[in-house]
């Protein structure tokens, strides 16, 4: 998996057309944030199969960028998050995008894009659900 990004011109429906392409092409969202930025509309989606979802969404005149994540599972309490981005930051690995993806009482499942990923990797191996 990739998180793949898209930055278009907010417009109404515009969430609605990228759902229908993916969902006519079979692709399930897996995870889905959007922000406005001004007059853009930043949509960043995590799904099973990158590479056909970037070639569907090019295809439907939506340019796209996609970068590789690390997927983590934390503790469920307060501070839970501090300690994992302090381990990051005490060795200057930089926290670029940040996402919970889903919870419950026990814990959190994450997924976050660094700039050394490499380092991050190494660092978080204890919680290191996936990479991708």
């Amino acid at each position: 998996m990739k998180q793949i990004t898209l930055i278009q011109e907010d417009r109404v429906g515009l969430l609605s057309e990228i759902s229908y392409i993916l969902g006519k092409s079979n692709i399930n969202i897996e995870s889905l944030d959007v922000d406005i930025v001004g007059e853009n509309a930043l949509v960043t989606l995590l799904v099973r199969d990158s590479k056909r979802t970037i070639d569907v969404l090019n295809k439907n005149g939506f340019k796209t960028t996609s970068s590789e994540s690390i997927l983590i599972k934390i503790p469920n309490r307060p501070g839970a998050i501090h300690e994992f981005s302090k381990v990051l930051s005490n060795s200057h690995v930089n926290i670029e995008t940040l996402n919970i993806l889903s919870s419950d009482p026990e814990s959190h499942v994450v997924v976050l894009k660094v700039d050394k990923r490499r380092k991050a990797l190494k660092l978080l191996s204890d919680i290191l659900l996936s990479s991708f």
